[in-house]
């Protein structure tokens, strides 16, 4: 813009002082004709009176230098000229000056020459005696004073230039400086041109408008950022050739990475093959799905090619956490192989007593412990029954089981007693101690975890040994606590002992009886009550087994 102003001011500068040097030339020019042709007038007056009484005795005496003088009989026959011979020279009847000067008295004229570049000025006047005199000047063309005045006027020109390079210079700057100085933060406050006022309140509108599309945009950028940064699940944009975009921190994670692999190719970051297999069939155009194992967990990987007219742009990639999902199948199945091959086993052995008993193989006097060894059996079919009934119930969440205030001493208590039978059978001494601590809970499920922990405690323990419950309790919490002296515990089984029907030591489980489901049915009742389950054990120590329940 200052480079157009400039050259904009420097031409108009130019273009006026040569506009203004032609009139200031012409103007002048006429001026000074119409001045020498007065003159050449009155010089011919003088001159008519010197001749019209001396005669051609005027012309002995007088000098001239400057000018021309021609004296014409009333014929047109030359009779004196003070620059050539009379008698060489041609009729000058015809001549403009002298034919208006024999009708009016005075007459003048003015001729230019081509080839002299001279312009002729002729004054012609009437005598008495019908002769005329003529006077006539030499004046020079514009061109040739222009010509003349070479030297003056290339002086006066390059200074015109230099002072308008020099002004131009300045005013385009003095110009150009407050369009550079403009707020266009705060457009209404700029008032150095009127004229920039219709641009500066656009310009205002604009902002305000772009000031607001700014603000939404932050805000649904935030609200992406917040949905997609808190998201469980990994999401990884890729470009057409499998350089990230963006990575949000669950990816980042799974693949053990952080931000600063935005940029990189995918296949830099992780090297797992059945990731890098969904990924090609994605770039090919194909909608690929898979469960691939990272960082220990099992996600199903999802990646989505995205179509930009007829080529592929990039791929949506999610990664689903489906390692509880796959436990819970891989439960699932283990559930039903042990449920199977626990009701299998009661029911062959029914079955074969039964058998015998059928055929009339037993003696009378067997009859009586096949009988019983049938309603045992019976008895661990019905009691396995029951416990997956209520693992199934506990499972779907209790929503139908009503919460009351219960005293834990006291279904502790209640527990103890049930179980003293069975302990006193394998000689293992239970005591209940602490105090009364109420809470809001379910009874039976309350009831159950503690029974269920007393009968561990007893089958697992040894000849001759103990149990220890204690009961007690704050203003926030309650807890039981249930201590043996039994086999303990080995570290890498404590973890899945209350899976259901995993037993840490099978033989001696199958002398002891039980569903296998006991801790497992503990583990959903504590859950269900919102409490936390503490096991410290050690093998040939005994274990100890605290819940810590919320009491409101």
């Amino acid at each position: 813009m200052t480079k157009r102003i400039f050259r904009s001011i420097c031409f108009v500068a130019v273009t006026v002082f040569i506009a203004s040097f032609v009139l200031i030339m012409g103007i002048l020019y006429g001026y000074f004709s119409d001045v020498q042709q007065n003159q050449l007038k009155t010089q011919t007056t003088l001159a008519a009176q010197g001749v019209s009484h001396e005669g051609i005795d005027f012309f002995d005496q007088l000098e001239v230098h400057n000018f021309r003088i021609t004296w014409i009989d009333a014929d047109g026959k030359v009779l004196y000229d003070t620059m050539s011979d009379t008698s060489q020279m041609e009729n000058h009847m015809e001549r403009e000056e002298i034919k208006e000067a024999f009708l009016q008295g005075y007459g003048e004229s003015r001729r230019y020459s081509a080839t002299l570049m001279e312009r002729l000025l002729y004054c012609a006047q009437r005598l008495e005696d019908g002769t005329v005199i003529r006077f006539s000047v030499t004046q020079y063309t514009v061109l040739m004073l222009i010509l003349g005045m070479a030297q003056p006027i290339c002086i006066i020109f390059l200074a015109a230039v230099i002072l308008s390079v020099v002004l131009a210079v300045k005013l385009s700057h003095k110009i150009v400086r407050p369009l550079n100085e403009l707020n266009l933060d705060e457009p209404l406050d700029n008032m150095e041109y009127d004229e920039l006022s219709p641009l500066l309140r656009r310009i205002d509108n604009q902002q305000t408008q772009l000031k607001w599309q700014e603000e939404q945009l932050l805000r649904k950028q935030k609200e992406l950022d917040a949905i997609v940064g808190n998201m469980k699940e990994g999401m990884i944009l890729l470009n057409h050739k499998g350089k990230i975009i963006s990575i949000n921190s669950s990816a980042e994670k799974l693949l053990n990475t952080n931000n600063y692999c935005v940029g990189k190719d995918i296949l830099t970051i992780s090297r797992n093959l059945e990731l890098h297999e969904v990924l090609i069939r994605a770039l090919e155009g194909e909608r690929a799905e898979r469960t691939v194992v990272l960082n220990g967990g099992s996600y199903k990987v999802n990646a989505d090619p995205i179509v930009s007219e007829v080529s592929i742009s990039g791929i949506a990639v999610l990664l689903f956490d489906v390692t509880e999902k796959e436990k819970a199948e891989q439960m699932r199945r283990e559930f039903t192989a042990n449920v199977s091959h626990e009701l299998k086993t009661p029911l062959h052995v029914i079955s074969g007593y039964a058998e015998l008993l059928k055929n009339g193989m037993v003696e009378s006097e067997d009859t009586i412990p096949f009988a019983t060894k049938i309603y045992a059996e019976a008895q661990r079919m019905v009691q396995l029954v029951e416990d997956i009934i209520s693992l199934s119930h506990l499972d779907e969440g209790a929503d139908d089981m009503a919460y009351e205030e219960v005293d834990l001493y006291a279904l502790a208590g209640q527990a103890v007693l049930s179980l003293e039978s069975e302990a006193q059978s394998e000689n293992i001494s239970v005591e209940l101690s602490g105090r009364a601590a109420v809470m809001k809970g379910i009874p039976h499920l309350l009831y159950s975890i503690i029974y269920n922990l007393c009968d561990n405690a007893i089958k697992y323990n040894h000849k001759g040994g103990s149990v220890a419950v204690v009961v007690n309790c704050d203003e926030a919490s309650a807890w039981v606590s249930v201590k043996d002296t039994g086999i303990g515990i080995e570290p890498e089984h404590q973890e899945r002992i209350f899976e259901r029907f995993y037993r840490v030591d099978k033989s001696h489980s199958k002398e002891v009886g039980g569903t296998g489901l006991g801790l497992s049915i503990v583990k959903h009742a504590v859950k269900i009550h919102h409490a936390k389950i503490d096991l410290y054990s050690a093998k040939d120590e005994g274990t100890t087994i605290t819940i810590k329940f919320p009491r409101y």
